[in-house]
């Protein structure tokens, strides 16, 4: 969410960059918002105003009583209620206009970095660089439900009879190396100095419009019936409400997480749930890291998370590239997003396996997460969020980069301690 003496002051390149974004249908809504925002302040001045004709002339009723001019004192007394009436009426239309300001606001998006390609969607993304050799063996690599199936590690049948399309069973080795790579990612963020974290899976509604766009919550969330609570579709949604309406000393920035939580998505839009297979699916497990910092460390922070996962996957032996997600495909609280994609031996492609996000203040903004320097000033912090990995989407490139022509699976030697030393995963 903006500022909004920014956006009064500088309607021109709101506007702009919301044509960076492709969202011409958002333009009218800068001038409605500065137009509610006048009509707001000149309520409050009037109100303002009242409060001390108010005060003044109720000051003068006890004095007037006390000379016995009691007409005085009750014409005096008429105009006070006067004035208190027009002043339930002003405080009525202040809140009033508050709540409408704050709708608008919320969906105007945030002004996005200088640095970022303009585009219209994801297939004006620009590659920046890769990571490790894209191979493709010599032989046929099947699909990957395949290669699980061929190991008995899936069950989609089972899962379908009792949740439905978007769900599965993982077993044996397979489900063991689910958890193997979580196990090794969060080991993986602790040496790199981040705090490990288990959050509640589920939040509240003020929390959730605090982390996201409504188009986002429309197209992910699913809410508790009967209940102010939504299960996560990330747990940067509630490591990052962990915030919400505090003061942070200055000294203890930046705050450098690494969470961990099952994931719950509707998964609603054009690229749905698959029949078959795991890589959109209504839930699964993921590694996150998140930082709270400064405003002049955000940029710096979002080049340390981005690379954490090129070299957790680096570990890994699966090759990697970046993407610069340019201005049409940036969710509105973003100021600037990259998107770590994995090789697909079977696909000869890369596909999208983490996105390291910098929010700037948007998030702090709605949330009311503040920062207190050594002098007493306060600001918005910043806060950024990047995946670490997300099995069992990871589980794709994983199996398929380190597929043996038996059909085995290879164990990369930083995996190896968390698969009890196995080196290899073989049918039984």
């Amino acid at each position: 969410m903006l500022d909004m003496k920014f956006l009064r002051e500088n309607p021109d390149v709101v506007k702009e960059n919301i044509r960076k974004k492709f969202q011409d249908e958002k333009l009218p809504l800068v001038d409605e918002v500065i137009a509610l925002d006048k009509e707001y302040r000149a309520a409050k001045v009037r109100g303002d105003e009242l409060r001390a004709q108010r005060k003044t002339k109720s000051k003068l009723i006890g004095g007037m009583m006390a000379k016995g001019d009691k007409d005085g004192a009750e014409a005096i007394k008429a105009e006070v209620a006067a004035m208190g009436d027009e002043l339930t009426a002003l405080e009525a239309s202040e809140v009033e206009l508050q709540k409408k300001i704050r709708e608008i606001m919320l969906v105007i998006p945030n002004i996005i970095d200088a640095s970022v390609p303009i585009g219209k969607d994801d297939s004006e993304n620009v590659e920046i660089e890769r990571f490790g050799e894209p191979v493709v063996p010599d032989f046929e690599v099947p699909y990957h439900v395949d290669i699980m199936e061929n190991l008995c590690g899936i069950d989609l049948d089972s899962a379908r009879k009792t949740s439905g399309n978007g769900f599965y069973y993982l077993s044996g080795d397979i489900a063991r190396l689910h958890s193997s790579i979580l196990s090794y990612a969060r080991d993986f963020m602790i040496g790199r100095g981040f705090t490990y974290f288990i959050p509640p899976f589920m939040i509240r509604s003020e929390v959730v419009t605090g982390v996201m766009s409504f188009a986002e919550m429309e197209g992910m969330m699913y809410k508790i019936e009967g209940e102010d609570l939504y299960l996560i579709g990330t747990s940067e949604h509630s490591m990052i409400g962990k915030f919400i309406d505090t003061i942070l000393p200055e000294e203890s920035l930046p705050q450098k997480l690494t969470s961990y939580s099952p994931c719950f998505r509707k998964e609603v839009g054009a690229h749905g749930i698959e029949e078959r297979g795991v890589y959109r699916i209504h839930q699964f497990e993921k590694q996150e890291m998140i930082v709270v910092c400064k405003p002049e460390e955000s940029m710096q922070y979002f080049d340390v998370l981005w690379k954490n996962t090129v070299d957790f996957f680096r570990t890994l032996d699966i090759p990697v590239r970046t993407l610069e997600c340019c201005s049409g495909d940036l969710a509105d609280l973003k100021v600037k997003s990259l998107d770590v994609e994995a090789w697909s031996p079977r696909q000869k492609k890369y596909f999208e396996v983490g996105s390291c996000s910098n929010l700037g203040d948007a998030q702090a903004r709605r949330l009311g997460i503040r920062v207190k320097d050594a002098d007493g000033r306060k600001y918005f912090a910043h806060t950024l969020n990047n995946t670490v990995v997300a099995p069992p989407r990871m589980l794709i490139a994983f199996l398929e980069n380190n597929l043996n022509e038996d059909g085995s699976i290879r164990i990369p030697v930083a995996l190896r301690p968390y698969m009890g030393g196995q080196e290899t995963i073989v049918k039984k």
